[in-house]
């Protein structure tokens, strides 16, 4: 079951949407699919770390500008990066080890 995405109009025909990932999607890369209000699919490689915040802008999916119908406004979407609640003792060790801590 996919997530209702919930679009903001801003600045004109741009459009914002929230979208929430894991700190591993955060660190290690995805490929976000988001459905646009016209019912497409949109596929947006995150290549590089996304930390809380971030705003990606894909150009030309926001709203229909009226005078010109062919374009559109563009669509960002901003980043919360979902931090986990507790790590084991062994979960921790490993990140460590992987990022480069020392213990």
């Amino acid at each position: 079951m996919r997530n209702l995405m919930l679009f903001i109009r801003e600045d004109g025909n741009d459009l914002v949407v929230n979208q929430e990932i894991s700190l591993l999607d955060a660190l290690a890369g995805m490929t976000l699919e988001l459905t646009t209000l016209d019912g497409r699919n949109l596929m947006i490689p995150l290549t590089e770390i996304v930390k809380p915040g971030n705003e990606v802008v894909v150009p030309n999916e926001g709203m229909p500008i009226s005078k010109e119908p062919r374009k559109k406004g563009n669509l960002k979407v901003k980043f919360d990066v979902n931090y986990p609640s507790r790590l084991t003792a062994e979960q921790k060790s490993e990140l460590r080890r992987v990022l480069g801590g020392s213990s």
